[in-house]
C-alpha cells in the first residue's frame, strides 16, 4: 500500500516567503515544547508541528585541532540541514536528515559511533545537553555556560528570568558553573545518587554531580573549590577523588 505524504524536507522547503524554523529539542520534553509554544502563539497563523521522519546526527572531528573549523565535504542533495554546531567547534557538525536515509551515504569517509561515545565526548569536553544536564526549571543559563555556547543574547526583547540572567551578567557575579570533572575511577550506571554531593578533603560541600558516563561526568562546581582536589559522596558514604577542569572553548579570561 502506498501512501502520499509530505515529508519535513518538503514543509521546510516548499515556500521560502513564508518563515519556517527548525527547532532541535529533548525528544522527552517534546509533548511540553509543543504545548508551551501553542501558549505564545495566540492568533497568528503559525503551524507547529512534530518531525518524525527526520533524523538527527552529529560529526564529531577525529581529533581536536585548527581543522574542526574547516568545511565538511557532504552530499548536499539528501541533506535538510548541514551545519556547524553553534555551542563550539570542539561539537563538530549538526546533520539533519530524512530516517530512510544513510549518514554514511551522506558523509564520505565517515564512520558509525554508538550514543555513549557521543555522550562521553561531550562530557569530557563540559557540553550540557538534554533536561538530564539541564533540569527544567532549576538549571540557572549562566551558571550552565549557555552564554559561553551561544544560547543567551543580551540584545533581543525580553524573556522570562530576562532581569535576573542580565544582572547577573553584567555584575559578573557567578559563583558556581556546570564543569567537566574526572573520576578516579569508573562508576556502574545508576550507582551514585541523584545530585551526588561533591566536598573538598577538608569536607567542605564544593558542589553536586550532574550526570556521568563512566569515569567522566559533568557537576555543578563552586569556582572557589574548582582547582582543589575533590571527592563524590556515593552511596554508604563512599567517596571517589574527582578533579575538575575549565574547557578549552570557554573564552581566555575563563581559562586562567
Amino acid at each position: 500500500i502506498a501512501t502520499v505524504q509530505q515529508t519535513a524536507r518538503d514543509r521546510l522547503n516548499k515556500n521560502q516567503e513564508e518563515p519556517t524554523i527548525l527547532l532541535e529539542c529533548d525528544a522527552t520534553l517534546l509533548d511540553a515544547v509543543q504545548k508551551h509554544l501553542k501558549v505564545y502563539k495566540i492568533r497568528r497563523k503559525v503551524g507547529i508541528t512534530p518531525c518524525p521522519d527526520l533524523s538527527l546526527w552529529t560529526i564529531l572531528p577525529f581529533e581536536q585541532s585548527s581543522k574542526t573549523g574547516s568545511a565538511l565535504e557532504v552530499n548536499e542533495k539528501k541533506v535538510v540541514v548541514c551545519t556547524r554546531d553553534p555551542r563550539t567547534d570542539a561539537m563538530g557538525w549538526r546533520l539533519v536528515l530524512s530516517k530512510i536515509d544513510n549518514p554514511l551515504d551522506i558523509v564520505p569517509e565517515s564512520h558509525l559511533g554508538e550514543i555513549q561515545d557521543y555522550h562521553r565526548y561531550r562530557y569530557a569536553i563540559g557540553i550540557a545537553e538534554g533536561v538530564k544536564d539541564l533540569p527544567s526549571g532549576e538549571a540557572i543559563p549562566l551558571e550552565s555556560n549557555l552564554v559561553y555556547m551561544n544560547g543567551i543574547s543580551f540584545t533581543k526583547g525580553c524573556y522570562i528570568g530576562q532581569e535576573l540572567t542580565a544582572r547577573t551578567h553584567y555584575t559578573g557575579v557567578i559563583r558556581k558553573r556546570l564543569m567537566p570533572v574526572q573520576l578516579g575511577n569508573p562508576l556502574p550506571p545508576n550507582s551514585v545518587p541523584e545530585k551526588a554531593q561533591i566536598v573538598s578533603e577538608s569536607g567542605k560541600s564544593a558542589g553536586r554531580l550532574r550526570s556521568y558516563m563512566g569515569d567522566v561526568g559533568l557537576a555543578m562546581i563552586r569556582l572557589a573549590f574548582a582547582n582543589e582536589p575533590l571527592q563524590l559522596r556515593t552511596a554508604g558514604d563512599a567517596r571517589v577523588q574527582l578533579k575538575a577542569s575549565v574547557p578549552d572553548w570557554w573564552p581566555s579570561e575563563e581559562n586562567k
